[in-house]
């Protein structure tokens, strides 16, 4: 019987166990694991593999609940971090991404209570943001939005603190992706939003937010951000 190519089955894992970071996400309580809902363990390569795309939103419920994660997606995320690091010349994206999982695995052994903030583990080098915080604002938002995973309360880095800075000009990408129907792009523009403040009162992100998960929702990683979003911006507010 034929198997479906390498790539199908990536997809279909980083599909599923981002689903699975969702309904963690949604349930109010801690899931025992997410990586064993989805299925995946320490020899499940294409599995580990997903755990790479997905990043240090592996660990998101956790993070954001102020709860110590489950030691088996602890595992697979320091195995993912150990078989895939960025090569040599890898994008910014990519050498960010792989920061972020470092930076999450170091925070497991004291993590930090929800909604509060926290700095980068001592030690561990931060990627250059080099031209950040020049880039036009419709070319920033495009690369924030691909750094949500580091939209988190409980990190501080290089990344949030240019971010911080920019929120008119992520309000201002947040707008332009919901009109040109980029729902990845306007997902994660606004979970940097949620997790920043600061966004101009006229935005309406929640409302913003409602749109983007009707339209977009059924990709998961969009779900995934969205209730991120959701999540932080009650914290801000409680």
């Amino acid at each position: 019987m034929n198997q479906p190519p390498a790539s199908s089955r990536l997809t279909d894992a980083v599909h599923g166990l981002a689903n699975e970071v969702v309904l963690a996400l949604r349930s109010g309580g801690h899931l025992a694991t997410v990586c064993g809902a989805a299925g995946i363990d320490e020899d499940d390569r294409t599995g580990v593999a997903a755990v790479r795309v997905i990043g240090a939103d592996l660990l998101l419920p956790s993070v954001l609940r102020g709860e110590r994660p489950h030691p088996g997606d602890v595992a697979v995320l320091h195995r993912a971090a150990q078989e895939f690091p960025p090569k040599p010349g890898a994008p910014a994206s990519t050498a960010w991404s792989h920061w972020a999982m470092l930076s999450a695995l170091h925070r497991v052994a004291a993590p930090v209570p929800a909604g509060a903030a926290g700095t980068a583990p001592a030690g561990l080098d931060e990627p250059g943001v080099t031209g950040l915080d020049e880039a036009p604002w419709q070319s920033f938002t495009h690369q924030l939005s691909q750094l949500a995973p580091l939209a988190v309360p409980a990190a501080s880095s290089a990344v949030e603190r240019v971010a911080r800075c920019r929120t008119t000009d992520l309000s201002r990408g947040f707008v332009r992706a919901v009109r040109r129907r980029d729902w990845a792009q306007a997902a994660g523009a606004g979970r940097w939003l949620a997790a920043l403040g600061g966004e101009p009162p006229t935005l309406g992100l929640a409302t913003g937010l409602d749109f983007v998960e009707l339209m977009g929702g059924l990709d998961p990683r969009v779900a995934l951000n969205v209730r991120a979003a959701r999540l932080m911006s009650e914290a801000r507010h409680r």
